[in-house]
């Protein structure tokens, strides 16, 4: 990372691209962390992830309104902003890119996108549309910072892999870097999301993780994977949450595991009141 000057807050291209000019002139690497800003500890991680792989790290900040389904929570997503610029410049970002939706998708955008295949199971069977959206702002954003590499975080696999997927389709020499999903200390995976919880909700939330831990280990053990799937199902259903889906895949392309050739990942939705959580975890190869 360079030494720290002060935060620049683009919300252009052009703006972006007249700050970017003079460290790009001087050969340094641009690392981008795309977000949708309310960051967490998980954003954080992401961002030092990125700051120990180039000289100059740029965060970007836009609530996709692309990848939001009917009666999904776009309106009342948070959008800190303040907070959010106090935590990038306590974590010395060179810049931050806040572009306006008209911006990213003026009138006239004629660029959206599909996801493919990988964006058929799991999310993407439940949220029709998503990573066409999710694609289509991805695309248009390396295309606005030209990023050397970004930062992905692995709690959103799916997505992690359909991006991967979409810069090897464009043959785009943009590096995808995966940062290890963060958990708090009681083992919640971290979301913007989990502030939606009540006390009482983010116990009964602790169930998905405890779930998944218990079932990947038993998978390590040999246990068949259909019938661990449906004790998880049970077990999460008790503990009060509606679980959308609770599914072991192979990692590379997102089908279901029919053995226990690695690697595996357990992936699960569920929803907690009206709070919709995702979480996922490896099977451990020992």
């Amino acid at each position: 990372m360079a030494e720290q000057e002060k935060l620049v807050i683009a919300h252009s291209a052009a703006q972006l691209k007249a700050a970017a000019r003079s460290w790009r002139e001087a050969g340094q690497r641009l690392a981008l962390v795309p977000t949708m800003g309310a960051l967490h500890g998980a954003h954080m991680a992401l961002i030092e992830r990125a700051q120990g792989l180039a000289e100059r790290t740029m965060v970007s900040i836009f609530v996709n309104p692309k990848q939001f389904g009917p009666g999904e929570d776009f309106e009342k997503y948070p959008r800190p902003q303040e907070q959010d610029l106090r935590l990038l410049r306590q974590a010395a970002v060179d810049l931050v890119f806040m572009p306006s939706i008209e911006q990213m998708f003026p009138p006239d955008f004629a660029s959206d996108l599909k996801a493919g295949p990988l964006a058929e199971p799991l999310c993407g069977r439940h949220r029709p549309g998503h990573f066409d959206g999710v694609v289509t702002l991805v695309a248009e954003l390396f295309r606005q910072t030209e990023p050397d590499l970004a930062v992905f975080g692995e709690k959103d696999f799916q997505q992690l892999q359909i991006i991967r997927r979409l810069v090897e389709s464009e043959n785009s020499p943009i590096e995808i870097v995966a940062a290890p999903l963060v958990r708090d200390p009681d083992g919640l995976a971290v979301s913007s999301r989990n502030a939606y919880l009540s006390d009482k909700q983010r116990r009964q939330a602790l169930n998905l993780s405890g779930t998944l831990s218990m079932l990947s280990a038993r998978a390590a053990e040999g246990q068949p994977l259909r019938e661990l799937e449906r004790v998880g199902m049970a077990a999460l259903g008790k503990a009060g949450l509606e679980v959308e889906y609770l599914e072991f895949r192979r990692e590379h392309d997102l089908e279901l595991a029919e053995n226990l050739l690695r690697p595996l990942r357990l992936f699960a939705a569920a929803r907690v009141g009206p709070t919709r959580l995702i979480d996922n975890m490896p099977v451990p190869t020992a």
